[in-house]
Parts: structure tokens; sequence; C-alpha cells
């Protein structure tokens, strides 16, 4: 029967474990047996790396695996290969734990941003490498693999840092892919994101802060959003309610059920507990302060020995070899303070959860168990690509041999006619382009587009507009902005008119000084109109251009679609794009124009039959203020002034009293009315209530008529002038266009040569892509093949967590 204090040793990696001479001998707690020599315990260990490696014999598996994600990476495939994906914030210690999980240091470490790009490490375990053997991805034409020293791949991402750290982007999502071969390695594949950063408040002088926090966030998020991705994530806390990563992680995967949890700087940790019982809390914390359930269980707590290799001053460590053995006396020393702690040995779950060796055993063999569960539904994946790539290869080398003058000119007439097809299609409407891609929601339209905003400058709210939230585009989307343009500008109330406005507008006559009330609302009415309504017209001219400009893209996605596009010919798309503009700019500057004579036609001459369309509303308007005005007239002993008159004016019974003079008195009281009207609309500038609500009344009634005639003109004329030429008339230009320039030089139009070099460089690209997707094919038939005939039994991802347990047991007994 082995003893607690065997249990804390056995089980340790073999590059870690190293020479156990330079060991310092420790004092591990045991009460029942009592202090234990670690050099003798880790001597015990010290065999060879490949009696200990876990998964030796699966080298062909990680290595088919590397080169998948690379292929995803050089060519943009979605291929989803299983990898760790480390996540922390800037000061949890992320570099430090690569480092040891590789058994050599060469990242820069400490604080502040030291990465800006994601760096994927394929680690490979090579029991014939005694030193590390590393391969930089190059990014410079064909992607290729390129020995390089530590130093040089430390300079290129230093490099990579500084370029970005100029840029305006500062972080770039795309990877820097570097293989490591070596006697020490896990073979892992871990990709290392930019540390997360917790800004201060938001202040002036943390803006900039602030907006690298949100980029690194949402590069990170990316990267997690891959399902295939195991999230290693990095808490630096003593208190498990403090989930500052987590929090980031739980946004993609809320439940943990793909996150393994991991506590670093155990030896500056264990210090701060005064109670066994606060240890207890931190080693086994209940699922309800971790927020899911996580792989493994329980978290993982780590140390990484403190110090730099090199040959300075300041260097801790002369060798990697020394960085290397000093991590299990790291990890030996976190258990024995942590069993002083306790005043107990720690439980074999607990143990298996603390250092390094742990936690980079448990990655290997959760990855492992990925990688097979992954094999069968890859296979068909590389078939499916490699149909894929055979079919652009196919057709580059059918563009290649069309590059001559015939065969060009009938393309682009086919192009054309097929492009010409897909606008006309998109205007009536279609299903066929996703609304998620190209569709545009109302508040999209008037970011893009501009909204239609009056004097005051207030927006119509999104929930009084059809079909607001919906993603449109074609047709659909110019129906929308048109409505939108007719409820709000047919909405349109006149303007508050001022008395000022009202004196102001009277003026003198060319005959007389007396005033005209009907010629004043007239020239407040127009005047108003025009300031109004205007700025309107603009502003739908520009939103209309946009939703006809935006058909370009979406036509072009669906020629690509149908299998109707014209690649590598870069000038005569451009022609055909530039074409296209410059239709809708004119088109819609034409149509402006048209629409303007009518607004001035509108706001420079006031015709009653055209603006005063409500007559009953202002005639009702005019007998409540006369009757109004009458009772005030009455009560008061006084007389009355132009509302009473103009009211009764428009009744014939009464004109036909006063002239006739039927009625004494009425006549009399007719003729003093008449006086006051002329003392009041000729004789006297001094603004009355009653002579003021009439101005205001006929200027609405004036505005009014304006609108209406206004709202339906612009509808009808950018309908008839802007949207049908589209269907009608740019056909005919882009087909007269295009012949003009085949007969007069097609180099013009096609650019031969560089088209060549394209078309040659993209068959290139593509037999080099796949040859890899070939090779990649055979790698994983074979492994298929391999793991078919050996009738693997298939365990679920979550038990690995509960076989990791029972594979140390194994381990252990084989060295006790």
């Amino acid at each position: 029967m082995s003893s607690p204090s065997q249990h804390n040793l056995v089980g340790l990696s073999p590059y870690l474990v190293g020479r156990h001479k330079t060991l310092p001998r420790l004092h591990l707690f045991n009460r029942d047996h009592g202090p234990k020599d670690v050099s003798r315990a880790t001597a015990a260990l010290s065999g060879s790396p490949e009696s200990l490696y876990p998964s030796a014999g699966n080298e062909k598996l990680y290595e088919a695996y590397n080169d998948l994600h690379g292929l995803a990476q050089d060519f943009d495939k979605p291929f989803e290969a299983p990898a760790i994906l480390l996540v922390g914030h800037q000061t949890d210690g992320k570099s430090a734990l690569i480092e040891a999980l590789m058994g050599f240091q060469f990242n820069h470490v400490g604080g502040g941003t030291k990465t800006r790009r994601p760096i994927t490490l394929h680690m490979k375990y090579n029991a014939a490498c005694s030193e590390p053997l590393c391969y930089l991805m190059t990014e410079d034409g064909l992607p290729r693999e390129e020995e390089r020293s530590l130093d040089d791949i430390q300079a290129h991402i230093e490099s990579e840092n500084l370029r970005l750290e100029r840029d305006t982007h500062q972080f770039w999502a795309k990877e820097i892919i570097i293989k490591i071969e070596y006697k020490y390695c896990p073979n892992l594949t871990i990709i290392d994101t930019p540390g997360l950063i917790a800004p201060p408040p938001q202040s002036k002088a943390t803006t900039a802060l602030q907006a690298q926090a949100k980029a690194v966030e949402a590069l990170v998020r990316s990267k997690m959003q891959h399902k295939e991705f195991i999230i290693l994530c990095l808490e630096d806390c003593s208190d498990w309610s403090n989930a500052t990563t987590r929090r980031v992680v739980m946004q993609v995967d809320p439940e943990l059920s793909r996150t393994i949890v991991v506590s670093t700087k155990l030896d500056t940790r264990i210090p701060q507990f005064a109670r066994a019982a606060d240890v207890e809390l931190f080693l086994r914390p209940p699922p309800r302060l971790l927020d899911g359930d996580i792989l493994g269980g329980t978290p993982f707590f780590t140390s990484v020995p403190s110090g730099r290799v090199g040959s300075g001053r300041d260097a801790v460590y002369k060798s990697n070899e020394q960085f290397r053995e000093a991590s299990p006396a790291r990890e030996l020393e976190d258990v024995s303070s942590l069993e002083e702690k306790l005043g107990r040995p720690l439980l074999r779950e607990e143990r298996n959860h603390v250092g390094v060796s742990r936690l980079r055993w448990f990655l290997e063999q959760i990855l492992q168990r990925k990688y097979m569960e992954s094999v069968p539904s890859i296979v068909p994946l590389l078939d499916r690509e490699y149909r894929n790539v055979t079919l652009k290869l196919h057709q580059t080398v059918t563009d290649l041999s069309d590059l001559d003058e015939i065969k060009l000119k009938e393309r682009g007439r086919v192009f054309r006619d097929s492009f010409l097809a897909k606008l006309s299609l998109l205007l009536k409407g279609t299903v066929v382009a996703p609304p998620e891609k190209f569709g545009e929601t109302l508040q999209d339209e008037r970011v893009h587009g501009g909204a239609f905003v009056g004097a005051d400058g207030l927006q119509l709210p999104f929930k009084h507009m059809p079909n607001a939230g919906m993603r449109l585009y074609g047709g659909a989307q110019y129906h929308r902005a048109m409505a939108e343009f007719r409820f709000v500008v047919g909405g349109m109330k006149c303007p508050v008119i001022t008395r000022e406005e009202i004196v102001n507008a009277c003026g003198v006559e060319d005959m007389h000084d007396g005033t005209n009330y009907f010629r004043t609302a007239c020239v407040i009415a127009v005047a108003k109109g025009r300031d109004v309504f205007e700025p309107f017209l603009h502003q739908l001219g520009f939103r209309l251009s946009h939703v006809l400009r935006r058909l370009l893209p979406i036509a072009l996605f669906l020629l690509q679609k149908d299998g109707e596009y014209l690649s590598n010919h870069d000038m005569f798309m451009k022609r055909v794009s530039t074409a296209f503009h410059l239709f809708v700019e004119c088109t819609e500057r034409a149509c402006r124009e048209k629409c303007m004579e009518d607004l001035l036609s509108t706001t420079r001459y006031v015709t009653w039959s055209l603006h005063n369309r409500n007559r009953a509303g202002l005639r009702q308007f005019l007998d409540t203020v006369s009757l109004e005005q009458s009772i005030l007239t009455n009560s008061a002993g006084g007389s009355g002034d132009l509302v009473s008159v103009a009211s009764n004016g428009n009744k014939q019974e009464n004109s036909s009293k006063v002239l006739k003079g039927q009625d004494s008195s009425g006549g009399q009281m007719t003729q003093t009315r008449l006086v006051d009207l002329l003392e009041s609309t000729l004789w006297n500038r001094r603004l009355a209530q009653s002579s003021e609500d009439i101005v205001n009344a006929l200027v609405a009634k004036i505005f009014e008529g304006i609108r209406d005639h206004f709202v339906t003109a612009a509808e009808l004329k950018f309908n008839c002038f802007f949207l049908m030429p589209v269907v009608d008339k740019f056909p005919a230009l882009l087909r007269e266009d295009l012949e003009v320039a085949f007969e007069e030089d097609l180099d013009r139009v096609f650019d031969v040569q560089q088209a060549r070099q394209v078309l040659e460089h993209q068959r290139m690209d593509l037999e080099h892509e796949l040859r890899r997707v070939e090779r990649l094919q055979e790698k994983f038939a074979g492994i298929h093949h391999q793991l078919s005939s050996a009738h693997p039994v298939t365990v679920p991802p979550k038990d690995v967590a509960e076989d990791f347990s029972s594979m140390l047991s194994i381990r252990e007994k084989q060295f006790v």
C-alpha cells in the first residue's frame, strides 16, 4: 500500500521531472510516515519520456489535425478542428502557463498588451528533439512552414505587435501559426488569445483604453464561437464569486460545458488563507459559485516558477533545462503548503487538479478524445472540399483558355444580360439573397441612407412605421422608404406663425399703404412651404439612391451563387459598376430637379382651387370665430372687426340685406361693421386677435394644399423618373456603352494581361490547396479505417473527467 506522499509524487510528466539531483529537498506533510525525501521520490520517476508519455502512438492523429487547422487558417475554410483556446486577462499568467506546458521559454511575460494577434501553437512530442524545433507558417505568398529559431519567432511576434500598435484597429483575428517539436512537449494545439483588459471607469483619459478593451473582447468572443474549441479559462482570484474572465466566457458558453477553469498563481494564493475551511472552499467550490458545470468537475490550480531564462544578471535560470526542472519542485511545494494549511493529505480528487503536470495530462486526454470523435465527421467534409476545389480549379483552367477576343465579348454579353435580369428580379421581389447579410432594418437604412428630419430635428419613432424591424432590400426596401416619406411629410403641420411675421408680411402696396391680409397669408404660406419641404426633397433623393445603389452588390452575389459571375476581370466589373452608379446619380439628380420645379411653381403663385382644398373646414372655423366675436361685441357694446364681416360676407342672405337696405336697424349695423372692416384692414396696422386667427387659418389651409400636392407629385415623379428608368432605360444604355467599348478598344474593357496573371496565380493556389486536401484525405481516411477496424467505444466528452482519476490511479500503481 502506497503512502499519501507517494500519491503526491507519481504521475508527474517526464518533461517536468528532469534530473532529480538538482531538485531541492522538501518535506511533505505525512502524519503516518513523516517527512519524505523528494529527491528520492522523483528519482523513481526519471524514466524515459516514451515510457510515461500518455499519447504515444497517436502522432499521426495530432499531425493530421494540425494540418487541418493550418488549412482552415490559410484558405479560410470552415473546418472546426478541436483545439485548446486560452482565455484570460493580461495579468492572469497566460504566457507563463504556456511556457510551463511546453517546457521552455520563448515569449514576453509581464503586464501590458504583449499579444495583438492570436498565436496558435501546434505542440508535437518528438523524442528525437533534445532542443525545441520550431516552424513558422509564412504569410507572404503560398503558406509554407519555415524552420525558425526561438529568437526569430520572438522577433516576428514583436514586429507584428509593433505593426498593429500603429494600426487603426490595433488587433487582428488572423492567427500566427507556430509548430513546435520537442521531446518534452505535450501533443497539444493551444491558441493563445490577446489578454483581456479591465479598464478603469469611462473618462476622457481612458477613452483609448476602453476602445482597446472592447476590441480585444470582441476578438476573443469570435474565437470562442468555434464549438470545437475547448476553452481554458484563467482566473487570478481567491474568491470564486469574482468571475472576471468567466463573465466573458459565459457570454458564449453560458453553462461552461466546454470550459476548463484554471486558477493561476497558486503559490501566492495559499498564504492568503487563514483557515482550513477557506482552503476547502477554494479547492472544491460548490457549483453555485462557478455558475456552471465545468469540465473536470472542479477547477485546476497551477503555479509556474518565477524568473526568466538567460545569461544576464537578472536571469534566474541559465537554461530551459533548469526552468523545466523547477516546475515539479514548484508543484510539490504547493502540495506541501496546501496539506499544511488543511492539516491533512490531499485527497486523490484534489491532488489530480493541482499542478501544471495534472492540467497537461487532462488537456491531452480531452483533446485526444475530441480528435477521435471528430474523425468520422471530418472525412466527408474533406471529400466535399476536394470536390469544391477541383471544380474551382477546372473553372480557372477554362477561364485561362477563354482569354481570346471573341470569347471575351460573348462572356461579357452573357454577364451583362444576367446582371440586368438580377436587377429586375430584385426590384420585383425575391428571397434568394439572405436578408441577414444584405437586408437593412429601418434603423440601418437611416444610418447609411439618411433620415427624414424636419426643422425640429426629430425623427419618426420606429414603432409607427410598418416593417421597421425587418431586414429588407430591393423593391421592398424602396417601398418602405417611400412609405416613410409619405407618412412623415404628409403629416407635417404648418410651423407656428408669429405676430411679427404677419406684420412684416403686410408690407406696403404699390398703390396705397393699406393692408391686405389675404395677400399676407399667401406670402407667409408659400415661404413656409418652400423652407419646410425643400430639405425633404433632397433627403428623399439621397435615401432612394442609397436603396438602389445597394442592388449592385446583391445582384453580384446572386450571379456568384448561380455561377454566372465573370471573375478575374476587375476592369470589366469596374466598368459595369461605374455605369450603374453614374446612372443612379444622374437619374436621381434629374428627377429631383423635376420635383423642384413642381415645388417652386406651387410656392410661387397661390391658386385657390389647388391650395385651399378643404373650404368647408375653413368656413366652419370662420363661423366659429364670428360667433365668438359677435358675443363679445354685443356684451361689450362695441363694434366688430374683420372676422364678423368676413364671416357674414360668406352668407348671401346678410349680403342681400345690406345691399337692399331691407332692415333699417340691420342696415345701420352692417354699415357700422363695414366701417370697422375698413379701419381694421386698410387704415389700421394694429393687429387684432381675430385678424391674427384668420391669417393663421388661411396660412394653415394653404400650407396643407402645398404639402399634399408636394407629397403626391414627389412620389409620382420618383416612381416614374427614377425607379422605372432602372428597369426600362438603364439596360439599353449599358448595352450601348459596352458594345461601343467592344468595338473601339477591347483592352479598355478586359485587361487580358492582368487577368491572365490573376488566373495563373489562382491556379497555383488551387493546385497547392488541392494537394494539401489530398494529403489530409489520406491521413484521415487511414485514421478512420484504423478506428473503424478497432471498434472503439465512443465516450461522451463529459466522461473524460470521470476517467481522469482512474487513468492517474493506473499510472500511480505502475511506479509504487
